[in-house]
């Protein structure tokens, strides 16, 4: 174990983290993208510091694997897009680089100062980004050149031990971003890490923050959650923690409501979870399916309708509508949860295969609309 040192207030030299080597922290290098690496060596090519940072390392640590590998660097965004000219600038308030490789993007973020706490846009010092990161787990980074993971505020302990540690003051963390919120019970269902009763209860306490949260953002966290091979144990953690009805309120109101729909909609959840397992890169309708079949199952009786010769047409108009409804705040791709629609009335014997089909009132999707990606997820 090796140690990184500065100077405190008073100029005296001082402990500032703890740095792990590849023989005690145990990341396997070849399971770091090489691409991610190619970004990296070329920063320091340029004389900058870089870093994987956050879920990345997490992961290669407790043996998940990563999603995405994020990068942390001293050069600012102007810098960083002239280095790379497969590169663009994002975001309004505080600028981050994507880097693109192919369908890959490589997310690269300056330094953040916590001057103005945790959710202002200046540049700063790696031991100000640290404490800006909101748990300890997530606030790790990874030297690939000198293969050590550098710890500032205990992170490596707590994935050890198995709790999950907020870097950022109970007081605050939630009201700066009640995002956060969702991300714990994200971290803690994906490394196994424990949720204190303190951290608990002031995430059950804070949960109605979530309303101020725009439908986009709420869309994309949901979202995130459905591609996950933890979905189950999220949305469990989600519905213990109160937060689940802030992003399906009409389904968590059923499962508060029917305890036969809690179990069927939670062994979905589980099948959800086993689909992304075994095929991470199945459509995003298909995994919709899941989350809607047992709201679909409850709308009417079937079996008469069938008997009756109920025009398919019409019972897809009417189930897809309720279906938009129920999915709020959540707004997936249109032809996704269409196709989750047809897909969930195809199991009950309803017949909608025909492109047709449509709503009354809407277009039908032209040439244009055909060439746009269908991807798993809004974002990242």
């Amino acid at each position: 174990m090796l140690y990184r040192y500065g100077t405190d207030k008073n100029g005296k030299l001082a402990k500032k983290a703890v740095v792990y080597t590849k023989e005690e922290h145990l990341i396997p290098h070849q399971d770091i993208d090489p691409d991610a690496l190619q970004i990296i060596n070329r920063l320091r090519d340029m004389g900058y510091t870089a870093y994987i940072v956050g879920g990345a390392v997490r992961d290669l640590i407790v043996g998940n694997v990563p999603k995405d590998f994020d990068i942390v660097t001293d050069a600012t965004p102007s810098k960083i897009r002239r280095i790379f000219r497969n590169s663009r600038i994002i975001g309004r308030r505080f600028r981050l680089v994507h880097v693109v490789f192919g369908s890959k993007i490589f997310e690269v973020s300056t330094f953040r100062s916590n001057e103005e706490g945790s959710v202002g846009n200046d540049f700063g010092t790696i031991e100000q980004d640290v404490l800006r990161r909101d748990f300890s787990i997530n606030a790790l980074y990874y030297d690939t050149v000198q293969e050590q993971v550098i710890d500032y505020v205990g992170g490596m302990r707590d994935i050890k031990k198995g709790q999950l540690k907020p870097v950022i003051p109970l007081d605050i963390i939630f009201k700066e971003d009640p995002v956060r919120m969702l991300r714990a019970i994200k971290y803690s269902a994906t490394t196994g890490a424990k949720i204190s009763i303190p951290l608990a209860r002031k995430i059950r306490h804070s949960a109605n923050l979530l309303t101020q949260v725009s439908p986009s953002r709420l869309t994309e966290e949901m979202l995130k959650i459905i591609n996950s091979p933890f979905a189950d144990k999220i949305i469990e953690e989600a519905l213990d923690k109160d937060l689940f009805m802030y992003l399906q309120p009409a389904a968590s109101g059923m499962i508060y409501d029917n305890k036969n729909f809690e179990k069927s909609y939670l062994e979905n959840c589980k099948k959800l979870a086993q689909l992304n397992k075994e095929n991470g890169d199945e459509r995003l309708g298909k995994k919709l399916s899941f989350i809607i079949s047992d709201f679909i199952n409850c709308l009417t009786d079937w079996d008469k309708e069938i008997k009756n010769n109920t025009s398919p047409n019409e019972l897809y108009i009417r189930t897809w509508t309720e279906c938009r409804k129920f999915v709020l705040p959540m707004n997936p791709i249109r032809k996704e949860l269409e196709f989750a629609v047809k897909d969930c009335l195809n199991k009950l014997g309803v017949k909608t295969r025909s492109r047709n089909l449509q709503i009354k009132g809407e277009k039908s999707s032209g040439p244009k609309n055909k060439k746009r990606k269908t991807s798993n997820s809004q974002s990242k």
